[in-house]
């Protein structure tokens, strides 16, 4: 395991007892995320970093009991706190690295990421193994409940011009892994960028 996630796991080890409770409004803007994506019945959709598995509920009710729901993640503790909120209910949990995915290439529809982007050791990489995973044609969203500026505010820091969530950055680096960015949204409450998987 490389050092980049040893520090993941660690970050969210120590944090995944209480994680819901830090972020205990979310729900509405993880719903309106997941409608945003388009989902269908019958969809298989990949929750990619799923953490506590806030996603997996609003997932669910998009593809309905035909559709496939999946939850990664890289962290035990983060599926655990899923496990005892009851959301396993909603989908499968993989504790797997979405840098090597166990699935058929083409075997996804749609894979949502919520915060996902920053915790990314290798972030054109692993946006290329997401897009391997998906059909052509299929969808991905890059989502966070607060904008870059705010979530920034909350940290104690500055916005920088590397900034892998800017727009031009991000519709670069998407570019090049096989996505084509067909949206991009950064406002205080909520951060979201779609994308289509390029044929």
């Amino acid at each position: 395991m490389s050092d980049d996630h040893t520090h993941v796991q660690e970050f969210f080890t120590a944090r995944a007892a209480d994680w819901d409770d830090r972020f205990p409004d979310d729900g509405p803007a993880y719903a309106a995320a997941v409608a945003d994506l388009g989902l269908r019945e019958g969809d298989r959709v990949l929750d990619a970093g799923c953490g506590t598995g806030r996603a997996l509920p609003p997932l669910r009710a998009a593809v309905g009991p035909s559709g496939v729901v999946l939850g990664a993640d890289l962290t035990p503790a983060m599926l655990e706190a899923a496990v005892r909120a009851g959301r396993h209910r909603e989908g499968q949990l993989l504790l797997t690295d979405v840098a090597v995915l166990p699935l058929r290439s083409g075997s996804l529809d749609a894979v949502f990421g919520a915060g996902l982007i920053a915790h990314l050791p290798h972030p054109a990489e692993n946006l290329r193994e997401l897009a391997r995973a998906v059909r052509p044609g299929g969808t991905l969203a890059l989502f966070h409940p607060i904008g870059r500026a705010a979530l920034a505010a909350r940290q104690g820091r500055q916005i920088t011009p590397d900034d892998l969530r800017a727009e031009p950055n991000l519709r670069s680096l998407l570019a090049g892994s096989g996505w084509r960015m067909t949206s991009y949204v950064d406002e205080d409450d909520r951060f979201l960028a779609l994308a289509v998987r390029e044929s």
